[in-house]
């Protein structure tokens, strides 16, 4: 073929392959599964479960809880900060989308310019005044996207805009968990200072009653010392729960953004009964993919892998349009009359030649980012999938955990009462009854924070699985 005739003959092939909207991007394969198919814990064979969110207002139904949840989806600085973190990332793939559409401007401008007579071009005719009216519509730097570098670069920011607004969706799953953990832990606080304040209560009792039997000479002043460390150390323990009490009220107002309703901090409780959603049997592991974190770091993985389509098209020409009509005059007033048209077209295309190896580095940088996104997108669901294991191991051993420590109590109760009357009659010295009523303080307390780890792993659950599950 005639080479004056190739260039006229590329043309429509490179407009269809611009319409066609081909890129030079690789296949995109989700990587495979860097884990089991299943979790390997008691009790959670069976039936496979389908993931789907469970809405948190069903999932957490405590009136009190159920409350500052809301508060903090509402009043919470940082799911504030990342959802105009998604509204950001949102602008910026509006901005790189409208580069693959031309730009049009209209403007319009007056030239004017006066030459003195001294100069050869005015020497007949003495100084000379010029002035030129312009007004045009155009299209300035219009890059015909032959080789998909533009578009591209549109999936890029696309990917990171879901991959942001993924992250927000995982900011307020961990918030709702953190609130309905801060609360349980403000519930268990107050459970073990009334714990300290009724058996510093009950050891004061037994001190004064000591004190009497040490002045009518029965007790022994070892006796009475020995009465006064537990009265002591239980007052310790009050100072230190009531210190706790009012910095799990502080993490709260934190989280929610805003005060707590009133009465909600005296009124918050752990010995109460609470329902949440039993974890269905089966659970199959990519039930992880639909964490958001996950889905974020998948799209951060699409979004260097379109990274490197761009990457891929700097080696090709780039062609660009600038074109633009309107209107030219020396007299304001005939701008717009007949003869005084205008117009300019000014296609440019540049070929990169030699760039000392810019653009193989930046291919190199943007294959190495991709592979980099890979390693994190599988190290995120490895990391998932611990995550879903401990919690799973956890809520299988805890209740166990717990009606052990129950039974431990209610022994600790009995050896404490027998003590006690041993000592009222005559029978054993102080103390025994001193190691008994130790050795019981200590099993209420263990039962109250068992309880408190079972109630949190309910709730551990919910948010490495992603917030939630459906039969």
């Amino acid at each position: 073929m005639n080479k004056r005739y190739l260039v006229p003959a590329l043309v429509p092939v490179m407009i269809s392959l611009a319409l066609a909207g081909c890129t030079l991007q690789p296949a995109y394969h989700r990587p495979a599964m860097p884990v089991a198919a299943d979790w390997d814990a008691a009790g959670q064979r069976g039936k496979a479960a389908d993931g789907a969110d469970i809405r948190w207002q069903t999932f957490f139904t405590d009136p009190a809880m159920h409350q500052l949840i809301g508060l903090a989806l509402a009043n919470n600085r940082d799911l504030r900060v990342a959802a105009l973190n998604v509204e950001t990332a949102r602008a910026q793939f509006h901005i790189d989308r409208a580069a693959l559409l031309p730009t049009v401007d209209l403007s319009a401008s007056q030239t004017a310019e006066h030459l003195p007579g001294n100069l050869y071009s005015t020497q007949s005719s003495g100084p000379v005044t010029y002035h030129q009216y312009d007004a045009s519509l155009g299209v300035t730097s219009w890059e015909m996207d032959f080789f998909g570098r533009v578009r591209s670069l549109r999936d890029k920011s696309l990917e990171s805009y879901l991959s942001t607004e993924a992250t927000q969706q995982a900011t307020q799953i961990s918030l709702i968990a953190e609130v309905a953990t801060g609360y349980l832990t403000l519930c268990s606080d107050n459970e073990l200072l009334l714990l300290a304040q009724q058996t510093a209560a009950s050891q004061q009792q037994s001190y004064d009653l000591t004190k009497r039997s040490y002045d009518a000479g029965v007790s022994t002043s070892q006796d009475l010392a020995q009465a006064e460390t537990t009265v002591r150390s239980a007052q310790a323990d009050v100072t230190q729960y009531t210190r706790q009490v009012r910095q799990d009220i502080n993490a709260l107002r934190l989280l929610a953004g805003t005060g707590l309703p009133a009465g909600l901090a005296e009124h918050a409780r752990l010995n109460k009964e609470w329902r949440f959603p039993a974890t269905p049997a089966g659970l199959p592991s990519d039930l992880l993919t639909r964490r958001p974190d996950i889905i974020a770091a998948e799209h951060t993985l699409k979004a260097a892998n379109a990274n490197i389509g761009a990457a891929r098209a700097a080696f090709f020409p780039s062609i660009s349009l600038t074109a633009a009509g309107g209107s030219s005059s020396s007299s304001l007033g005939h701008l717009l009359e007949g003869g005084t048209a205008a117009w300019s077209f000014v296609p440019t295309i540049t070929l990169p030649i030699f760039d000392g190896g810019v653009n193989r580095a930046n291919l190199d940088i943007a294959k190495t980012s991709q592979k980099i996104e890979v390693a994190n997108y599988e190290k995120s669901i490895q990391t998932a999938f611990k995550e879903v294991s401990d919690a799973l191991a956890g809520q299988s051993t805890y209740q166990d955990e717990l009606d052990a420590r129950s039974l431990n109590t209610a022994a600790n109760q009995r050896n404490y009462d027998a003590s006690n009357m041993r000592y009222r009659q005559g029978v054993d010295n102080y103390l025994s009854v001193l190691v008994a009523q130790r050795s019981l303080y200590s099993a209420q307390q263990s039962q109250i924070t068992t309880q408190l780890d079972l109630l949190q792993q309910q709730i551990t659950l919910y948010k490495v699985l992603g917030g939630g599950w459906r039969q």
